[in-house]
């Protein structure tokens, strides 16, 4: 189950948002909430000592990204208590999300019906009606299947996933003048030192260093030994991000690519994964034509 929750004041957050943790308490069902910090005070403050037995997450860190939401905020705590059915309060939208994030935020709740397919789960996901565009309240009738609005529950009529996924799937242009290397197997570690040094001039931190050389280094590899095995790297600062996209001849077929958690045994397969959990931000493009994946990583 997967219901939208359309709240305007603090009032009709609790009065969504309580009572479903309290259910889920009262029947021994495992609950998460994984909101921004000023809603799980919220929620905290009303539900009183029993909000010890809740799992809270800080959506505002651990969503940073939104395609690790799936597999390192939702998937990890269902996944762990397996057999039984769990609740999650799931909020990856509110006011302050940029327009760059948002088709990323979007995809996520797009894709969440098919990532829990056959599971035992209800994940709840509220929405600022007061504050949030009108264009992000008709997205979230298109991403959720039940509505819940002023106490009412009701279908949505305009049910859609696949149509915004497809929506979501648009070209990504670089910016004009960015650094570029063409790269095949032969030249994936000058593809990498390529990278670190534009970072560099471009006032990454040492820390943050290490982490692009990771993105970078999955990136790369998999365009040689999934896509065609050459590609193009670029490189460029965005405000206080360092962006970094490669682009290939493959397509990428599974809208759930890096957004499945690994499984413990399995070998090779944790490339996107990674990536996802590096990176603040992760754009993806793909067709006929071919992929480009854009990671944006900040610079401190």
């Amino acid at each position: 189950m997967h219901p939208a929750l359309f709240y305007r004041d603090d009032q009709e957050y609790l009065a969504g948002t309580v009572p479903f943790v309290r259910e889920g308490l009262a029947a021994s069902e495992p609950v998460a909430v994984a909101a921004p910090a000023a809603r799980l005070e919220l929620i905290t403050a009303a539900l009183g000592p029993v909000a010890e037995g809740v799992h809270l997450v800080d959506m505002t860190l651990a969503g940073r990204n939104p395609g690790r939401i799936i597999p390192s905020v939702l998937r990890a705590f269902a996944d762990a208590r397996p057999g039984v059915r769990v609740r999650i309060i799931g909020e990856p939208i509110w006011p302050g999300r940029t327009a760059v994030e948002y088709p990323a935020c979007l995809q996520h709740e797009a894709l969440i019906n098919e990532a829990f397919s056959g599971r035992e789960v209800t994940i709840l996901c509220p929405y600022d009606a007061r504050s949030l565009p009108r264009d992000v309240l008709a997205d979230a009738h298109a991403t959720h299947p039940v509505l819940i609005a002023a106490g009412r529950e009701r279908p949505s009529e305009t049910y859609d996933p696949d149509k915004v996924l497809a929506r979501c799937n648009e070209p990504l242009s670089p910016l004009p003048g960015a650094a570029t290397f063409r790269y095949d197997a032969k030249t994936l570690p000058a593809a990498r030192d390529f990278a670190l040094a534009q970072a560099r001039k471009r006032g990454m931190s040492a820390v943050r260093l290490q982490d692009l050389a990771l993105v970078v280094a999955e990136l790369t590899t998999n365009s040689v030994v999934h896509a065609g095995g050459t590609g193009t790297l670029r490189l460029w600062a965005e405000d206080e991000q360092i962006v970094c996209q490669v682009q290939d001849v493959g397509r990428l077929a599974d809208p759930l690519a890096g957004r499945r958690p690994a499984h413990p045994g399995q070998i090779g397969g944790r490339g996107l994964l990674l990536v996802h959990y590096l990176s603040d931000l992760v754009r993806l493009h793909t067709d006929d034509a071919g992929t480009t994946i854009r990671s944006y990583v900040s610079r401190a």
